[in-house]
């Protein structure tokens, strides 16, 4: 009786010493082929990815990506139910461009912190219904927000708390949204963006200030230094010289010094 007992002991102490938890899959797919839903949607998607790394350019331990997949569990994985926010930011992370996408298990646990989805009326449900359940409940993203592209007043915002999940974002006085983890304002910008003119979704700091895309960033250094040197310009008038020497002198044309009398 005794050496039976032992036996079977032995035997299932070497089953459970060499049971291994399944590991996830290693195939995963990154790119499904699909398009986004309009080329708006995709300079949507691009406008918030530069102009925030733009604005955090000299900032590290952050992941901005858009259109990517998210792996979160095995059982997702093998059963390719893709989820891929349209724009995501994850914080304290290394900031690693070589990611085809957001892999749960290789990111020591963590999700996104912040996520957008720009709506469309075929996908509008999902992100508002499986998709804001999935962000609130299994990835505790703590801020999540949505906007269509073609709809101006479509934005909206959840902050998550602790006790009572996804809260309502309250807008302020120009309907902007606070986004804690980012520490930004989700606003909306009417412009010009690869020849679209429409309004589109923005970020603003903490002083109300539009958080620039490189170009814009560029275009306005290059507009207040061009009127720095028209202001130069009366009081150059006034040491004597000529319209000439003042041109030659700003980089300004002879037509531009006389159109600033």
């Amino acid at each position: 009786m005794s050496v039976e007992t032992t036996e079977v002991y032995s035997d299932s102490t070497d089953d459970f010493l060499e049971w291994q938890p399944p590991m996830p899959p290693t195939d995963l797919i990154f790119d499904d082929g699909e398009p986004l839903e309009s080329n708006r949607h995709r300079i949507a998607m691009n406008l918030l990815i530069c102009s925030l790394k733009h604005y955090w350019a000299e900032r590290t331990g952050f992941f901005v990506g858009g259109n990517m997949f998210v792996y979160y569990s095995s059982k997702q994985a093998r059963n390719r139910d893709f989820k891929g926010p349209d724009f995501f930011v994850a914080l304290d992370v290394p900031s690693d461009p070589t990611r085809l996408g957001w892999v749960v298990w290789e990111e020591n646990g963590r999700y996104p912190d912040m996520i957008v989805e720009l709506l469309s009326d075929s996908t509008e449900s999902q992100d508002f219904g499986e998709k804001k359940r999935l962000y609130e409940q299994v990835f505790k993203t703590k801020d999540y927000f949505v906007f269509h592209p073609f709809k101006v007043n479509s934005l909206q915002g959840w902050h998550l708390d602790s006790d009572n999940g996804y809260q309502p974002i309250e807008p302020n006085s120009q309907g902007w949204l606070w986004c804690q983890s980012l520490n930004l304002w989700m606003g909306t910008w009417n412009g010009v963006v690869e020849d679209d003119n429409a309004v589109w979704l923005r970020f603003y700091d903490a002083d109300g200030n539009l958080v620039l895309l490189s170009e814009e960033a560029q275009k306005q250094r290059a507009d207040s230094e061009r009127q720095a040197r028209f202001n130069a310009v009366p009081q150059l008038r006034e040491m004597g010289l000529s319209v000439e020497q003042i041109a030659q002198a700003l980089s300004l044309s002879v037509e531009e010094i006389e159109n600033c009398s």
